[in-house]
């Protein structure tokens, strides 16, 4: 049979609070790895406490990549995330480390390991006129017109996921083509190594909201209102006219933070709003999760032997995995 040679990568997978940061850390520290970061939030500076962004003690102890890269206001792409995230990945493979790929953006992970397929790049008077409309009409609205050109695409994009709705009616305005016929019709390149697939999920929904419940109570103490209110003082955030459209904003808290910084809700109301905000984002993730074949799961406290295992197995190294 033949040997794979490829280089090794763990990709640590799963839904929001589920532990996935603090068991990448872990297991680099424990391996001698640098994470990679695989989350759409954590790219935009100024996205700390609400984004559980890894904390500068954890950065100092592990190095960790893909944070930190762009102004709120600013765009960025799954291609160019795909393209730093590799050149990351060299960097890390160069030093004889170990790629340890950590996250919960499906869109990310997918344009890393898989490629993304060639089509037309952005262009910033559609977006606009796309935002205009949303704001007259509602996402929702769009997403209709989205199942009118392309069904396929809508049956897979959520009525309330703006960035992609957008992304899927410019490509067929500037195209006149499906994206979901860009997509099938264009030769991608995967990631060349060796990966090993873990979604890290409790087995029981209601742990996971705990975890998230808890997880944003901690955020709210450590100051997460005080942060959107800097946010806010921001020149460029200030003058935007519709900052919530922003895909920074878009991230789940943020947008209902700024809102009750707005008078839109009461101190509870807004906890409830970011809390369903949040639980929906994990519902999301795990539909996403399951369309990942080739992954492994494990609750990562009821089953954090055979996770350990499984680590080892593939690295082939006994005590390869960090205690739980």
């Amino acid at each position: 049979m033949r040997c794979d040679r490829r280089p090794r990568a763990i990709a640590l997978m799963g839904p929001t609070a589920s532990g996935k940061s603090a068991y990448a850390l872990a297991l680099a520290q424990r391996l001698g790895g640098e994470v990679v970061s695989v989350d759409s939030a954590l790219v935009y500076r100024g996205l700390d406490i609400g984004a559980a962004k890894p904390t500068a003690q954890e950065r100092a102890a592990v190095p960790h990549h893909l944070l930190d890269l762009r102004d709120p206001w600013q765009p960025y792409s799954a291609a160019e995330f795909a393209q730093d995230a590799r050149a990351a990945i060299a960097g890390i493979l160069a030093r004889g480390r170990l790629p340890v790929l950590a996250g919960g953006t499906g869109l990310y992970f997918r344009a890393l390991l898989d490629g993304l397929a060639e089509m037309p790049p952005a262009d910033p008077q559609v977006r606009a006129a796309l935002a205009a409309e949303a704001a007259e009409r509602g996402w929702a609205a769009l997403h209709a017109q989205l199942a009118r050109v392309d069904p396929q695409a809508a049956a897979r994009i959520h009525a309330t996921d703006a960035q992609r709705i957008q992304r899927a009616l410019e490509v067929y305005r500037l195209s006149g083509r499906p994206i979901s016929a860009w997509q099938r019709d264009t030769c991608t390149t995967r990631l060349p190594l060796r990966v090993l697939k873990l979604v890290l999920a409790p087995d029981r929904r209601e742990d996971l909201h705990a975890r998230i419940a808890a997880r944003f109570d901690a955020m709210l103490a450590a100051g997460f209102l005080d942060e959107v209110r800097r946010l806010r003082a921001l020149p460029a955030l200030a003058a935007h006219p519709r900052p919530l459209e922003l895909p920074a904003l878009r991230a789940v808290g943020y947008r209902q933070a700024w809102e009750h910084l707005d008078g839109a809700s009461s101190p509870a109301e807004f906890r409830a709003r970011a809390l369903a905000a949040t639980r929906q984002l994990a519902k999301r993730q795990y539909t996403w999760l399951r369309g990942e074949l080739d992954a492994r799961w494990f609750d990562p406290q009821r089953q954090a032997d055979a996770l350990a295992q499984a680590v080892a197995g593939f690295l082939g190294r006994a005590g390869a995995a960090p205690a739980t």
